[in-house]
């Protein structure tokens, strides 16, 4: 979708990363009050919100962001107890999770309340909902005093913001203000996990993982028992469920292997790309930069490779910095399936186009 986005001067507001009050926090809470777009930090992502109770603020996220409006937004509460406001039915699995996950980043998927229009739900007649651990989102939340929907605070299919500056990168001048509250924590978008169905089934994985879902509901099915969107099994019940996802300019390679198997295709990649006059550049860990160093790449590191949540949290900046650098590919692995590894993965194969190759 391409409608027009008047322009319009976006405002940074600075508030200290502890969520304390300041004037910025206040003026950012009366921006969404008055229907406005504010862009603000959770321990994922940056968000852009919106009233989620205000259809018309809802249809400004699509608006700027360019998403299509089968795409569904994620509610945010500043906490649990507000559930029953914006979800029409509350199992009792819904709220088992929230004690032990909320606030943090997973979103359970439920049915809709009136209250929320189903613009939020991309037509549907589900809602993701979640209540952030980020400082500055709960107490936005909590002075706002409106649920508010918030999807990634970037342009529609690019890379996701984890600093201000990101989210100033894709939407100066196309939403009312940016409420900077310093880095995101986490990285990755949260876990989504669908309570419609029987078993529950996570749509997306994020920063709470599989295992830890399963130690709380052993029946949970993984992220590959879902259907895809592509199929006619209705309205798509969570964003990020298209092939292309989280994308940078640049071409993205990633090999679905770890260690010596993974760098050595790295290796053969990046000589058959420089033999044809390409600028190269390489997501790697610490201790992987090494084995490649005498090769001109250009080369962001991600952190140790045995810290899936240092390179979760570095990923989206890393692809970011390269896709600035005026390369031709960048090349990448994946960290296996085990906790982050099974998000990172989902990340990595959705930002190189839907594709993963084999060493």
């Amino acid at each position: 979708m391409s409608e027009p986005v008047p322009p319009r001067r976006t405002l940074l507001l600075r508030t200290a990363e502890d969520g304390s009050p300041s004037p910025a926090l206040t003026q950012a809470a009366e921006l969404l009050r008055a229907s406005e777009l504010v862009a603000f930090p959770t321990e994922t992502v940056y968000g852009l919100g919106a009233d989620a109770t205000n259809a018309e603020a809802a249809r400004g996220i699509f608006i700027a962001k360019e998403r299509p409006y089968s795409d569904p937004l994620i509610v945010h509460l500043p906490d649990a107890g507000q559930l029953a406001s914006v979800a029409a039915q509350v199992p009792d699995m819904a709220r088992q999770l929230a004690e032990r996950f909320w606030p943090g980043p997973l979103t359970l998927v439920l049915p809709r309340a009136e209250r929320i229009p189903a613009i939020v739900a991309g037509g549907g007649q589900t809602v993701g909902v979640r209540v952030p651990s980020h400082p500055v989102a709960r107490a936005l939340l909590r002075t706002a005093g409106i649920p508010v929907a918030a999807p990634s605070a970037n342009r529609f299919m690019h890379t996701s913001p984890t600093t201000a500056q990101h989210v100033l990168a894709d939407l100066d001048g196309r939403i009312a203000a940016i409420l900077d509250g310093g880095p995101c924590t986490v990285g990755v978008e949260s876990t989504v996990l669908d309570l419609t169905t029987d078993p529950p089934r996570v749509l997306r994985p994020g920063g709470v993982t599989l295992e830890e879902l399963r130690a709380v509901l052993p029946q949970v099915e993984g992220p590959w028992a879902s259907a895809a969107p592509e199929t006619d099994a209705g309205p798509v019940r969570a964003p990020g469920q298209m092939a292309r996802h989280y994308a940078p300019r640049t071409r993205l390679v990633v090999f679905a292997a770890r260690g010596a198997a993974a760098l050595a295709a790295m290796r053969r990649e990046a000589m058959r790309a420089m033999e044809h006059g390409e600028r190269v550049g390489a997501l790697l860990a610490d201790e992987e930069a090494a084995a490649l160093s005498d090769l001109p790449l250009i080369v962001a590191r991600l952190g140790p490779g045995n810290d899936l949540a240092e390179i979760s949290r570095r990923l989206y900046a890393a692809l970011r910095a390269l896709d600035e650098q005026d390369l031709d590919v960048i090349l990448a692995h994946t960290f296996g399936h085990e906790g982050l590894g099974l998000a990172l993965e989902d990340r990595l194969r959705r930002a190189a186009g839907g594709e993963l190759r084999m060493p």
